[in-house]
């Protein structure tokens, strides 16, 4: 690949470190970047916040979908129509409130469950797995898999459309450095799994091209006795994730990344000490999406950089303009006032452009584009 130009130069007023000591005639720095953090990027200075802004028209703007008003009760996970979707990834959200009797595939592409709410096993090819709040599961292309519930679970689904899920590579802090991959868990051919299998009718709903077809079976197909290879279902539960810091540097979202797929990441920022330098940026920098389109689920906690958003709503900042802290946020830590942040969110990121499902649309605030106003 060809490697992007980069001209490092100064002008102006400015710091000498990127997201730290800023100068006190413009204390507001804003980041212009390309591929998502790793390629060629300058940082402005400006007096004027970049989120400034007293007007805004036209369909490109931020916006704020309160996912908890929608009914996305159903036994079908393929029933719930997507929240936002490209060619390369679809976001669906799923409540479940009793056992699946029947088991699903899905041949369009690797699944990702984070599981908002809920717990119970996870049956599938590969064996018995249980599951739990706060929990990522990932899900091979074509694998056949059920849910028993001993709670009403609300997932979170992340289709990775003709593509897997990998680990991102972690460069200089090492393999082990955010979660060790022993950490994963993987299901297991145990006597619970043993003890599912009968020869009873089962059906399997398959998801190929959005179009949903049904195989029965005369048994059921979760007859694995064993199985060997480097391919499984994998799970981990954000509370295992230890996310990477510095005391003196705010670090990109990049360095937040779970999974890496062809065409888009996804970031867990789970609860860390902010920064403690006198100098150093102690929220989440001002920058523009330049390549990506940025995707943020509410899990839990205290959203520090966010106003009027609650568990279970989930924010979409398109590519194409400047986002960054709320002022209440920004002001905070100016000021030191925060010296944790206890906030559990998942963040995609998307190189190509998403599309606004039309469950979206009935929740969406539309006044999201103005809680960046000084109050």
């Amino acid at each position: 690949m060809r490697k992007p130009a980069s001209f490092p130069h100064k002008e102006g007023i400015t710091s000498n470190q990127a997201h730290a000591d800023f100068p006190e005639e413009a204390i507001y720095e804003r980041e212009a970047g390309r591929s998502g953090f790793f390629g060629p990027a300058t940082q402005f200075h400006h007096k004027h916040a970049p989120t400034g802004w007293s007007e805004w028209t036209g369909p490109l703007k931020p916006r704020a979908f309160d996912l908890n008003k929608l009914d996305l009760t159903s036994a079908n996970p393929w029933q719930q129509k997507p929240v936002l979707s490209n060619a390369h990834c679809k976001m669906r959200m799923w409540q479940l409130t009793s056992s699946m009797d029947y088991l699903v595939s899905n041949a369009d592409g690797d699944e990702l469950l984070f599981i908002h709410q809920g717990q119970g096993i996870i049956w599938s090819d590969y064996g018995h797995l249980t599951f739990s709040e706060g929990d990522y599961i990932v899900i091979p292309r074509s694998t056949k898999w059920r849910l028993e519930l001993e709670e009403a679970a609300h997932i979170l689904m992340i289709e990775a459309t003709n593509d897997s899920y990998q680990l991102p590579e972690k460069g200089l802090v090492g393999n082990h450095a955010i979660f060790d991959p022993a950490a994963l868990r993987i299901p297991a051919i145990n006597q619970a799994f043993l003890d599912q299998q009968d020869e009873n009718t089962w059906q399997v709903e398959i998801k190929r091209h959005n179009q949903v077809s049904t195989v029965t079976y005369p048994f059921n197909p979760l007859d694995a006795q064993g199985w060997h290879g480097d391919l499984s279902v994998l799970a981990i539960n954000w509370r295992e994730i230890r996310p990477l810091m510095s005391h003196r540097y705010h670090l990109p979202p990049s360095a937040h990344t779970t999974f890496v797929a062809e065409r888009f990441v996804i970031c867990t920022f789970a609860p860390r000490p902010i920064e403690s330098d006198p100098g150093a940026l102690k929220v989440p920098f001002y920058h523009n999406n330049d390549d990506y389109d940025e995707v943020l689920f509410y899990h839990a906690g205290d959203f520090f950089s966010r106003d009027n958003i609650d568990a279970g709503m989930m924010t979409f900042h398109p590519a194409g303009f400047t986002h960054g802290p709320h002022p209440k946020a920004f002001k905070a830590g100016r000021e030191h006032k925060k010296k944790f942040t206890d906030e559990v969110a998942v963040m995609i990121d998307t190189r190509d452009s998403l599309e606004i499902g039309e469950i979206a649309h009935q929740v969406e605030n539309p006044n999201y584009v103005y809680s960046w106003q000084e109050k």
